[in-house]
């Protein structure tokens, strides 16, 4: 594995448009997607990452055409999540041009899917999207939540993170509910366990609201670090962050 490690602009789609709020509520429209994407590629992102953050609420799947779109103007990784539920919603977006895809409430109601996309596809498409809440209830005081945050389940979040590497995952997306939009930076806490149980790359989220933010995170143990607003309301560049990183000696890809 490469010690270069990733930052990765993060475009929150509800409705065809990108979309942020704190703590995954109040939403407000940042822009379209396809003109970000391209953006953020321009300022040398090193991959995108794509959450249509309404399909599972909504019951529907991931808008396939602002996923193809997308895809057609940005030359680096693009992992898309959101109303996957099976392995043949992996497939079709594979084929608009997904190159790794984030599962969450599917894979909570019905594990074995995670076995299922690995076994077609390979592990390197499959990344498991967490998104976790502080939570006394559970032994590692983290919880796992679904429908974009809205529903508390009783699964203990490293524990889940363990299975789901065990099915097949091949990097976790870490998202904190509780930091998420809050710009007063990564749970580094969450980062540090996560990255103590995990065989696969961990991406931190949630939380980046400084250049500062960032260089903890990769300390902490993440492999990847990935932020929306800062970059969406202009406040940083991927270029900003990137300098940060190297300013604190760590290894970027170029």
């Amino acid at each position: 594995m490469s010690l270069a490690r990733r930052v990765i602009p993060c475009l929150d789609v509800a409705g065809g448009r990108v979309v942020k709020g704190v703590n995954f509520l109040d939403l407000r429209d940042m822009g379209d997607p396809v003109e970000l994407a391209r953006l953020y590629f321009a300022q040398g992102a090193d991959e995108i990452t794509f959450l249509d953050v309404t399909a599972t609420v909504d019951e529907r799947s991931t808008t396939y055409d602002v996923v193809r779109r997308t895809a057609e103007e940005v030359f680096i990784p693009l992992t898309v999540g959101g109303g996957v539920r099976s392995d043949e919603d992996v497939a079709r977006l594979l084929g608009v041009g997904a190159d790794k895809i984030g599962v969450n409430s599917a894979a909570i109601a019905r594990p074995e899917l995670l076995d299922e996309i690995a076994d077609r596809f390979g592990s390197q498409v499959l990344v498991l999207s967490l998104d976790v809440k502080r939570a006394a209830s559970t032994p590692s005081g983290f919880v796992v939540t679904t429908h974009g945050g809205r529903t508390e389940t009783t699964l203990d979040a490293l524990e889940w993170a363990r299975e789901a590497i065990e099915r097949g995952a091949g990097e976790l997306l870490v998202n904190s509910i509780d930091a998420d939009g809050t710009k007063a930076g990564f749970d580094l806490e969450l980062t540090s366990l996560m990255r103590e149980i995990s065989s696969v790359p961990v991406i931190a989220s949630g939380g980046a609201g400084s250049v500062d933010d960032f260089a903890p995170a990769i300390h902490a143990g993440a492999d990847a670090v990935l932020a929306a607003s800062v970059f969406h309301s202009g406040a940083l560049t991927v270029g900003d962050v990137k300098a940060a990183l190297v300013a604190d000696g760590i290894e970027i890809r170029t």
